[in-house]
This record gives structure tokens, sequence and C-alpha cells, in this order.
């Protein structure tokens, strides 16, 4: 049995034991949309020479946990569902597929390129639309029954709407329709979405027309109506689908009437009059659109029939709703009847002629801090960063998180990457502190609202809400390459809505958090600074003769900062600003550990009130753990440890949990399972905040032993 070309898998990957190979199957299943149910004695059936071949579905989710096609792990699988995984990925790779285009602002339809794709049944069409309208938002398995059977759904709703996934994702391809938390949500770019386009050609008519140019806007908005093609969402049941129709319908009415304004305004009152007349037949009592019918007759001469207008609609209003027509409508009455100048359309702006000769050009954000002018080392984290950033375009634009600890460096690093890659971001760099540390982050919407000016869309275009700006600002991205740089985030629902949706942008994120729920990036840990690397850089601020000549003193020196290179970079400016001191005087400060945090401070800057917002984010009983587990003695504590400092059982499982969120929050590093250490001064600043808030136990708790009976958490 060993022996089985199976069994070796899972040995290899250490998954012998059935309770972990279940487990691992349900979460592969789950992420795939495939029925989660396994048996252990299924599982044992196949560690046994010939086993039979699974079910598709879970041939599905074997392969992908194996990466591998099934047949070669000694299944008898038929010819005809074999499948070699690395030639399909290597064809893929040497052709690749054309790309998606969907539309919902009539059919439903999905396209290749030029090839139209089954859609499938209404219901499976029904789901799809409910993942379209989310713009790459997931959604719950809750929402999308109730999406498509309203408040009647189905028993077996939950097992269908896992097989309409299934036969989506064949449809699609890989990769775009993904499973995240028990829900779904389609990945694609914002020009893959007709509706997505058509917002963002309103946007752009919006700007045309705040910046004073009316026949742009026109354009842009006869652009924008020309991608609908019937009723929106058609042939799609369900009472979200008919929600959303019906509002579709009406923001195309929306679209309709400012285009109509602007035909009039330039002057194309003959071409709009037919389209009015229709219109006000199909919408009798909409005052608005019977007073551009006014507007349009009367600016062709035919002020009788103006007249006429107004009276038909003002004997309809009263028949069916037993009101007189609008302040508007009697306001435009009087003017047509006593033939206003009012009426007159308005002169075309005039625009300088470099203006009016060229094309527009979109500004271009240089928005980056400049890097520290003393940054040292890193150098390959940097190339690494680089590489990433300035790589070839991906269909997803890439996302580096960059985590740390406070005082870790990751702003210089993050400025030092983002400048060496501004070449290959021709459109701009766009940069944000989003305040994470602070009692009050920043809002998105803000962030986004700012972004937008900056990439030339006029203060009054900017729409209200966290949705419609982002809507904007992945919009306005498109076709661009921009670097975007966000600094110092608190969490992943902070930075979603500022990432771009097309390929060809990047982001760069630095964060105290683990942004575990950043899907799709790339993280990358920073530590503390080698010793040379410190070394390097307190010998840069304080000179290179005064470092020579004490070598030792300043190995001491940077070795009590623990390598941090805000530390460091506080020390050695304190010794900069006092010519007099030697280094040794210094490094005797900081060999003092109850004294250490107060003389890594200068001006501003302290190394304290860089740890102070972390800790001051914590729960009542992760400060109180954080403030404890400082008092035992060595490099390193078990969980074992812990619980003991905690006055917990040792098999409590809630030791373990209460380690990781301390981890979660930078404040707690962890080298390997179960085992967990504190960084030299985040140590001592717990030890201070320990013998401030919890006197009567420190008092009695030396640091070189463990407490037998700390008071209750």
């Amino acid at each position: 049995m060993r022996g089985t070309a199976f069994s070796r898998a899972c040995e290899e990957r250490r998954w012998t034991r059935p309770a972990v190979f279940l487990a691992v199957y349900a979460a592969v299943a789950a992420r795939l949309g495939e029925p989660q149910e396994l048996t252990a004695r299924q599982f044992h059936r196949w560690r046994q020479p010939g086993p039979p071949c699974p079910q598709p579905a879970a041939q599905r989710v074997l392969e992908e946990m194996f990466d591998t096609p099934l047949h070669h792990l000694g299944f008898d699988v038929p010819a005809h569902r074999r499948r070699d995984t690395v030639a399909v990925r290597a064809a893929t790779a040497e052709a690749p597929r054309a790309a998606l285009r969907f539309t919902v602002l009539g059919p439903v339809r999905v396209r290749r390129g030029e090839e139209e794709l089954a859609a499938g049944r209404p219901q499976e069409r029904a789901l799809l639309c409910a993942l379209l309208l989310r713009r790459g938002r997931t959604a719950t398995a809750q929402e999308l029954v109730d999406a498509v059977w309203g408040g009647k759904p189905p028993r077996s709703a939950l097992p269908t709407l896992r097989t309409y996934a299934f036969r989506l994702r064949r449809t699609l391809g890989p990769g775009v329709l993904v499973s995240d938390s028990g829900g779904y949500a389609l990945h694609t770019p914002a020009d893959a979405l007709d509706l997505m386009v058509c917002e963002s050609y309103e946007a752009q008519a919006r700007s045309a027309r705040a910046a004073g140019d009316p026949p742009r806007a026109r354009s842009l908005l006869h652009q924008a109506l020309a991608l609908w093609r019937g009723e929106p969402l058609g042939g799609v049941p369900g009472p979200y689908a008919q929600a959303q129709r019906a509002r579709l319908t009406e923001w195309r009415l929306t679209l309709l009437q400012a285009r109509l304004e602007l035909d009039l305004d330039l002057g194309h009152h003959t071409e709009a009059l037919a389209e009015l007349t229709a219109l006000s037949v199909e919408h009798p009592l909409w005052e608005r659109l019977r007073a551009l019918q006014m507007l349009a007759l009367y600016r062709g001469g035919r002020q009788a029939e103006a007249l006429r207008v107004y009276t038909d609609i003002r004997h309809l209003l009263a028949e069916e709703l037993g009101v007189d027509p609008g302040p508007e409508l009697t306001e435009l009455y009087r003017n047509v009847l006593c033939a206003s100048p009012a009426l007159a359309p308005a002169p075309p702006p005039r625009r300088p002629p470099a203006e009016a000769a060229g094309p527009y050009h979109a500004p271009r954000p240089a928005q980056l801090p400049s890097e520290p002018a003393d940054f040292t080392g890193r150098d390959t984290l940097v190339r690494r960063l680089t590489g990433r950033l300035a790589g070839a375009p991906d269909p997803v634009p890439p996302v580096l998180a960059l985590r740390g600890p406070g005082g870790v460096g990751k702003t210089a690093l993050a400025l030092r990457a983002a400048h060496a890659v501004r070449g290959h971001f021709p459109d701009g760099q766009l940069y944000a502190d989003l305040l994470g540390q602070d009692p009050a982050p920043a809002d998105p919407a803000a962030v986004l609202g700012a972004f937008l000016r900056a990439l030339g869309i006029p203060a009054p275009a900017v729409p209200d809400g966290t949705p419609e700006r982002a809507a904007l600002y992945r919009s306005t991205l498109a076709g661009r390459r921009v670097l975007i740089v966000l600094d110092n985030a608190r969490a992943g629902a902070q930075v979603r809505p500022l990432l771009p949706g097309a390929p060809g942008c990047a982001v760069l994120v630095t964060s105290r958090a683990r942004l575990a729920d950043l899907c799709g990036a790339h993280a990358v840990d920073l530590d503390v600074m080698s010793p040379g690397e410190a070394l390097a850089l307190f010998a840069r601020v304080i000179g290179e003769e005064r470092a020579a000549a004490e070598p030792e003193a300043c190995r001491g020196a940077v070795a009590a900062c623990g390598f941090l290179p805000l530390a460091v970079r506080i020390a050695a400016a304190r010794l900069a600003a006092r010519p007099a001191w030697t280094v040794a005087a210094l490094a005797a400060l900081l060999a003092d550990e109850r004294g250490r945090l107060d003389e890594l401070r200068i001006g501003d800057l302290a190394v304290a009130s860089c740890f102070a917002p972390a800790y001051g984010r914590l729960a009542p009983e992760q400060a109180r753990a954080f403030r404890l587990l400082a008092l035992a003695h060595g490099p390193e504590l078990s969980a074992t440890t812990a619980a003991a400092l905690l006055g917990r059982d040792r098999r409590d499982p809630s030791v373990g949990a209460l380690l990781e969120s301390l981890v979660d929050s930078g404040l707690l590093e962890s080298p390997a399972p179960g085992r967990y250490r504190y960084h030299e001064l985040l140590r001592l600043y717990a030890r201070h905040r320990a013998d401030v808030e919890d006197q009567p136990f420190t008092a009695t708790a030396p640091t070189s032993r463990i407490s037998p009976s700390p008071p209750p958490l």
C-alpha cells in the first residue's frame, strides 16, 4: 500500500492522516464550488492498489489538490476523462485566449473575441447577472440564491447553485469565476462589461460638460447610448433581475435626457424633435421631456405647436393626477407665449485656439514623496519589489503587500522601489497615506476623490459614494500605466476600493497587519536590518570618520537598537546633533534596558510612540497578554509557557488564538509553529506598559523567571 502512487503523493504532502486529507479536500472543493462530502473509507480505498475512478467532481478536486492528472496517481481513469494538466497549461501559455466580453444592456450575452459563448439556462443567466452587477465583489451563496429564486427557493437551491457555478466556470475558463468565503466572485477587467463601459462614457461626458466642452459631452453620451441593445437583462428571470432591470431602464432615460438637452444646446433641435415626439408618447406624464419637446418646436419656428404641447400635458395631468404643470413647464409656456429672447440657443463657448486644436491630455500625477536620502541596504528586497512591479503586465494588476512591525522601514523601502520603477509607469504615480495607525483611518471614499481629481476628473463630476467613485476610478485608469502606493493601511477592506481593475497598473501597499483578506496580493514580510546594514546606516548618519574611530561602540549601539531602522536612525541622529559626545557614551546610555526607550527619542520621533498606536487598538485581553508575555525570560516562548504566564491550562486552544492575534497585529513574531518571540524593543515597551498597568503583579514577577500564578484574565 505504501508503494502506490496515490499513497506516495499523500506522504510527500503529509496528508496520510484521514482527518488532514479530508480537511484539505473540503477546502479545495469549496474553492472550486464542488460537493465537499468525502468519507475516510473512500480515502482508504483510494490508497489501495488499483483504486477505482472517482466521480467527475471528485476527479476535479483531486487533480487540483495534487496538480497532476488523476491517472498519474494510479487511478483507472477512462481515456475520454483523462487530461494532461501540463499540456493544457502549455497550450494556454502559447496561445492566450481572447478576452471575455459581457453584455447586460440588452439580451445577456457572453463573447470570447468574436465567438459567442452559451450563457446557459435562464436561471444560470440570472446567476451570471447577479455576479456581474456586483463588479468583482464577492456574493454569498444566500445572496445568490435570493437573486436567482427570490423568497421561495427550492430545497435543492444550494446544490443547484453549485452546479450552475460549475457550468459557468467551465464556460468562462480558469481564473474568472472564483470561490471566496463560501460565495462566488467574477474577476474581469473593467472594460469587459458593457455596463461599466457605459458608466465610463457617462463620467467622461459629465467631466467634458463641466469643463465647457458640450460637443465632446454629446459625443460621449451618443457612444454610451449606442451600447444599449433593447431591454436590459433581457431573458433573465428572478426578482433581483427585475429590480435591476427597472433601475437600468431609468438610468437609460436619464442618459437620454442629458443627451437631448445637449442636442438642443448645440442647435440640433430638428434632429432631436422626432425622438422627443416618440418619447412623449411612451412617457406622456414626463414633464421634463415635454419641456424639451416644446423648446425644440419653438426653436424650429413652430411656436403654435409648442403651445399645444403645453395644453395637452396640462389637460392630461389634471385628468390623471388632478394637478397642474410644474413651475419649469409653466415658465417655459410663458416664455414661448411672449417669444422671450431667453429661449434662443446659447452661443457656443469660446475656447483657446491651442485647446481647440489639440487633443485632451489627462494630467500626469507625480505624488510620490521623496525617498530618504540616507536609505541604506535592502538591496535584495528592492530588486524583488522592482522586478514584480516593472514586469510584463499581468491580466490582473499586481498588488504587493509589504508588511512589518512599526519602525522597520516599510515606507522607506516602498518609496525606494516606487522611485526606481517610475519610468515603467508613464501615466503617473498616485500616493496616499491611509493613516492605519490613527484612531480615524483614511476613508476610501475621500482617497478616491483625491485620486480622481489628480487624474483629471473635475470636482463637480466626482460622484458621491464609495462604489460609484471606485467604478469611475477603475474606468479612468483603464488603458493607463499608473503606479499606486498605499502607505500605512489598516485592513484589506480599506484597500480594496483603491485597486485598479485593468492590467497595466500596479499597487504597492504597506501595513503593520497581515492583509490576509486582500485576495490576490503578494505578501512581502519585512524584518529588521542585518547587523551590517544597520551599522552602515548608523555610520552614514553620524559620519564615516566618526564611526571608524569607535567601531566596537557603534556595533554595541546598533545592537541595543535591535537593528530596527527607526531606532538606529534616531540614535544616530541624536549623536549627529551632539558632536561632543562619543559613540561609547551613547552606547552606555542605550545599554540600560529600563531607560533605553527614553533615549530613543529625538524631536517628534520616538520608538515608543511608534509602538503605541498598535498597542492602543488591542482588545483588553490582547493588551494584557502582550504585557505579561514579555515577562518571560529567553529569546522565545512556547504556547505552553504563554499559558502558564496567562494563568491558563496549557491545553487551552484559546491561548494559541490569542498569540496568533498578536502576530497578526505586528506586535509578536512567530518564527515557527507554536513558537513566539518579541523584537527586543517591543519587549521593553511591553514590560514598560506592564510596570504602569500591572504594578501588583510585576512587583513580584522578576523578568528572569515565570511567575507561577499571575492574576486571571
